[in-house]
């Protein structure tokens, strides 16, 4: 194909639209915040997982699909494959970035606020944690997006245990 784009155009676009849907449309409404940028997310992704897809058959079954979205998808958006899937075989998948780009280059103001009765390295830590949140609701939404496109509905959460790690858990709506 060989249309590409910038990795730094592609983070400062994230940047930005994390920054402004938490702090100019939606300041003091986080979690519509979260949906609009997830909802985002499901719309790139749906649309990417189409172009991805087009010469390939469709696939016979949701470890298949999932399978693809590791390897080949992630490679596409990433340059590297999902580093780890884990399942239970019932419908739940974990994928697992031991070194999620999007996150390797993030930072959070740490001036704050207000610190009055609780302790500042605390506070600082729950808004480092709330702004690393939302940036993860994009790639949650494009997840979503291509495997809804690929006919598997499902539900994406991530989990953050030491950055730039990264798990995203699927799970297949019944």
């Amino acid at each position: 194909m060989g249309r590409e784009v910038s990795e730094s155009c592609v983070d400062g676009l994230l940047t930005e639209m994390v920054s402004t849907y938490c702090n100019r449309f939606y300041a003091n409404k986080p979690e519509l915040a979260a949906r609009r940028i997830e909802a985002i997310g499901y719309q790139v992704g749906h649309q990417l997982s189409e172009r991805y897809t087009m010469e390939r058959p469709r696939f016979s079954d949701h470890l298949e699909a999932i399978k693809f979205i590791c390897k080949d998808f992630w490679s596409e958006l990433f340059k590297k494959q999902i580093d780890n899937l884990k399942t239970n075989h019932r419908g739940t998948f974990v994928l697992q970035d031991n070194r999620f780009r999007w996150l390797s280059r993030i930072s959070v103001d740490p001036s704050l606020e207000n610190g009055e009765a609780q302790d500042p390295s605390a506070v600082a830590e729950s808004k480092a944690a709330q702004a690393t949140s939302m940036h993860l609701y994009f790639p949650c939404g494009i997840i979503r997006g291509a495997l809804s496109n690929l006919g598997i509905p499902c539900a994406v959460s991530a989990d953050i245990s030491n950055l730039p790690a990264c798990s995203f858990v699927v799970r297949i709506k019944a």
